[in-house]
């Protein structure tokens, strides 16, 4: 199976048309198939069932009569069939379908509708080189090079890639310019996973209160970001808090506030120009007091100078610390995508001053640059955990390298995957 086909079935999963919801006959055959095992329907719902009970579970809806001189064992078996049955309402399926059922696809989707900027610019020029190089060759090769560059994929990155390309090329003999995107591809995610030698899973705590720091200037979209992971631990049965430690920025208490309120989670927070440090103690003892699962912290993201905002950062990571041994479990560097090299030079500072342990990349659906990803990667050795991709409340995303860089040559490996299955058939 070709690389390409690989990685269309593993990231678009089930089709829309599989997470169809389940159709009356079928919802009603598991209904029997529950009742006629009763030791299944024990373990659902917990009750005593005997199986002259179970044989006809629906004779009070046939005869209404009967249900003056109905047994109490027999009432509780109705109660917890029909428990049974509410479980598997098509509404409630709907709802599982639209929260949980069209991951794979919906999320490959996001990551293509969310790289649309980075992939109009840098594919079509992609494109228009293929068009005009037949074969390839040396000069082809010069001005991949200078497009990655300007998609801001970063010089090392590139130059690794194109030293990967000129192997490959090499290796299979490849003379025309044909599916060169497909082997672009691959080698991306080659490179990226190569250095993947941390997980891009947050480092929760299991039955412990889990502290997540955020870093990041100001601007970056590091209170939004925080509001949307929020929503998702949420989504993920946790129970979350929130702590406004960025006390210097005028509104920066407030609008957290306001997405304390948009998520429903409770916001800890002091007067504006309090001690950050005072902040978080407060907010791990309220944490810690009403058995939080995780507490997210807001900062700071200017002061006076960078020397004052560094030193604020570690103070509040020694207050943590000595809160909670081997806390923050996280600290998650905000980005702006679109300021490209910037960010990375911001990276890297933050990482001179804290222990980052990931990047979140805010505004990747609004810069055509989006090949900072790779550089931040196998620059900085830091893994992207995040990226946003949207302005709506799920468009926070784990970053998944496949994912990524299908969505930025989505359309042209579409169409050359087509023409495999094309070739194949005949």
């Amino acid at each position: 199976m070709s690389f390409l086909k690989r990685m269309k079935e593993k990231l678009m999963g089930a089709k829309p048309e599989e997470l169809e919801v389940q159709s009356e006959e079928t919802i009603v055959e598991k209904q029997v198939d529950d009742i006629v095992e009763p030791a299944e329907q024990e373990v659902a719902v917990q009750t005593v069932v005997t199986p002259e009970v179970v044989e006809e579970p629906i004779v009070s809806e046939q005869a209404p009569q009967d249900e003056k001189v109905q047994s109490k064992e027999e009432i509780v078996v109705e109660e917890s069939t029909t428990e049974v049955v509410k479980v598997e309402e098509p509404q409630e399926q709907e709802e599982k379908k639209s929260k949980w059922g069209f991951s794979a696809f919906s999320i490959t989707e996001k990551f293509k509708a969310g790289l649309e900027k980075t992939r109009d610019s840098f594919t079509s020029k992609v494109n228009d080189l293929v068009a005009r190089y037949r074969t390839v060759d040396e000069d082809f090769f010069e001005e991949l090079e200078d497009l990655l560059l300007q998609a801001d994929v970063g010089f090392e990155t590139v130059m690794e890639l194109m030293d990967k390309l000129r192997f490959e090329v090499q290796r299979q003999n490849i003379k025309d310019t044909s599916g060169i995107q497909s082997i672009i591809s691959e080698k991306l995610v080659e490179i990226y996973e190569s250095s993947d030698d941390e997980s891009i899973e947050l480092n929760i705590q299991d039955g412990e209160l889990t502290v997540i720091l955020f870093v990041g200037v100001n601007g970056v979209g590091k209170t939004t970001t925080i509001g949307k992971l929020a929503h998702r631990l949420k989504q993920e049965g946790k129970s979350v808090i929130l702590a406004a430690g960025d006390t210097f920025r005028a509104g920066a208490i407030d609008q957290l506030q306001v997405w304390g309120e948009r998520v429903d989670v409770e916001v800890i927070k002091q007067a504006e120009g309090s001690d950050p440090a005072a902040v978080m103690y407060d907010a791990i003892r309220a944490a810690k007091n009403r058995g939080a699962d995780v507490l997210i912290c807001d900062t700071a993201g200017r002061l006076q100078n960078k020397v004052n905002l560094m030193n604020e950062l570690e103070k509040v990571h020694r207050v943590i610390s000595r809160e909670i041994p081997n806390a923050p479990h996280e600290v998650l560097l905000a980005l702006d995508a679109t300021t490209g090299q910037n960010a990375l030079v911001q990276a890297q500072t933050f990482k001179e001053a804290t222990n980052v342990t990931g990047i979140v990349l805010t505004k990747l659906d609004g810069t055509a640059k989006g090949g900072i990803v790779l550089a931040i990667r196998n620059k900085l050795h830091i893994p992207v955990k995040f990226v946003g991709l949207g302005e709506k409340m799920d468009d926070l995303q784990p970053f998944d390298t496949e994912r990524y860089v299908y969505g930025l040559f989505a359309d042209a490996l579409d169409q050359q995957l087509a023409k495999e299955e094309e070739l194949n058939e005949q």
